[in-house]
């Protein structure tokens, strides 16, 4: 599966689970170690965790899992490491605290849900 494709799917997961302010970036020209980044909110730290993962069952019968999963719903914030894609699941406000979007604002906006 390309990495555009596990993104999108991401993405549509995301909004299954009523995720807020979601947004698919192609960063592949501003950085060497991934693809694609999809950022996300969630408005408690459960729906943080369900939406991480519902992310991770959705893609384990493929043999895709994150590499790599960093945070917790008590931190209000977690990384999910696909190699290609890399997810930042946030509280609005960790969101806003590490601005993220601001950060990457340069990057090709591929998927934009409020």
């Amino acid at each position: 599966m390309e990495s555009i494709d596990i993104a999108r799917q991401m993405v549509s997961i995301a909004s299954e689970k009523q995720a807020e302010d979601i947004v698919l970036l192609d960063v592949r020209e501003l950085v060497s170690y991934c693809d694609y980044f999809v950022l996300m909110s969630g408005a408690s730290g459960r729906q943080l965790s369900a939406i991480a993962d519902t992310v991770e069952k959705t893609f384990k019968p493929l043999k895709i899992g994150p590499r790599h999963r960093e945070g917790d719903a008590d931190s209000g914030w977690i990384l999910l490491d696909f190699g290609g894609v890399i997810a930042h699941i946030f509280t609005p406000e960790i969101r806003s605290y590490y601005k993220l979007d601001r950060l990457w604002e340069n990057a090709p906006k591929l998927v934009s849900v409020q």
